[in-house]
């Protein structure tokens, strides 16, 4: 059975990249890589999540690849990237940093963006000296770094050891997702995403997951159901925001307020009501702003950086929102769902 193919129109149909390579890890792991925009312009590299691609980030490549370099890469056995026998967090640091030795020269500042596993990925790789060499600043999308399955709501039992067995069968079952059907699409819209989810956002989420091989889906289960990456929110001392959705059911809000908590300099909480797991697509304006907010602020240095100051330019209704810890914000913005040119 032929693996579905990502959208091919409209602003969630993956560009084409500027330029591909192929990166060896440090166990002979190969990684597809994509690099977009000027090879001149500030470099931001997108780090996607469990069984998705590159084709994740169309919406924030397409608009950013104008005057950034975009730098996104398929992890391990997703995507156009070959299955490896090593899932672990180790080889998701591993693969972090191969891809920074060929696309970054030595010193180069970038902000780092991960979603779900790719935020993973970056707590994972925290400690590591290249990518702290590298990371100017990081925003992490929809992610956690511990107690996942315990957490997540896609089981509508009430929390205890019998909906975290349940969870862990269903996120870890070896059945295929078969084709993209209008059940499918249900069950993917359900489980991962906000109600509000307008059909386009949906389709294009279901051919990227679906694409994922079924044993893939399953070893990287198995890693993020033991996850424990704790120390490495801890260690990861970059200028760091994060981006929840209020309607996440695989890391619900409990993972953001946690990561808040431990993260050393925290810089902002932005909070989408009405959107699920899948944030970059379901609210791909808001997080590609939030991005080239980051980037201006340290990348490029073009606004100066004031800790502890509120930034409230995407919340017109912000007054009266609760204070967030850790010199943040909170911003409660409402889910565009609206497709793009």
């Amino acid at each position: 059975m032929s693996r579905p193919t990502p959208v091919a129109h409209g602003r969630y149909a993956p560009p084409v990249p500027s330029r591909e390579l192929t990166v060896d890890s440090s166990d002979g792991a190969r990684l597809h890589v994509e690099v977009h925009g000027p090879e001149s312009a500030p470099p931001v590299v997108l780090s996607h999540g469990w069984t998705c691609s590159t084709a994740f980030w169309a919406a924030q490549i397409r608009d950013l690849a104008t005057d950034h370099r975009v730098i996104a890469y398929d992890q391990r056995g997703h995507g156009r990237s070959p299955a490896s026998p090593a899932c672990t967090t180790q080889a998701l640091a591993d693969d972090l940093e191969a891809v920074l030795a060929r696309t970054l020269a030595p010193g180069e500042k970038a902000l780092f963006v991960g979603h779900s596993m790719g935020g993973m990925t970056v707590m994972a790789a925290a400690a590591r000296p290249r990518f702290r060499d590298h990371a100017a600043a990081v925003l992490l999308c929809s992610t956690g770094s511990s107690r996942l399955v315990a957490e997540a709501r896609v089981v509508p039992m009430r929390a205890g050891r019998v909906r975290t067995w349940i969870t862990g069968r269903i996120l870890g079952s070896s059945a295929p997702l078969g084709p993209v059907t209008p059940a499918a699409k249900r069950i993917l819209k359900y489980a991962t995403m906000g109600a509000g989810s307008a059909p386009h956002m949906v389709e294009a989420c279901a051919r990227i997951v679906h694409a994922c091989p079924r044993t893939v889906r399953r070893a990287w289960a198995g890693v993020l159901e033991a996850l424990d990456l704790d120390h490495g929110v801890r260690e990861l001392h970059a200028p760091t925001a994060v981006v929840h959705g209020a309607s996440d059911r695989l890391t619900p809000p409990v993972h953001a307020r946690a990561l808040v908590a431990a993260l050393p300099r925290c810089v902002g909480l932005t909070e989408l009501h009405g959107v699920g797991h899948m944030s970059p697509i379901e609210a791909p304006d808001l997080v590609t702003g939030r991005i080239r907010e980051l980037v201006t602020t340290y990348v490029t240095g073009d606004t100066p950086d004031t800790p502890g100051t509120a930034d409230t330019r995407d919340t017109p209704d912000s007054a009266g929102t609760a204070d967030v810890p850790n010199d943040t914000e909170r911003r409660s913005t409402p889910a565009q769902i609206k497709e793009g040119a």
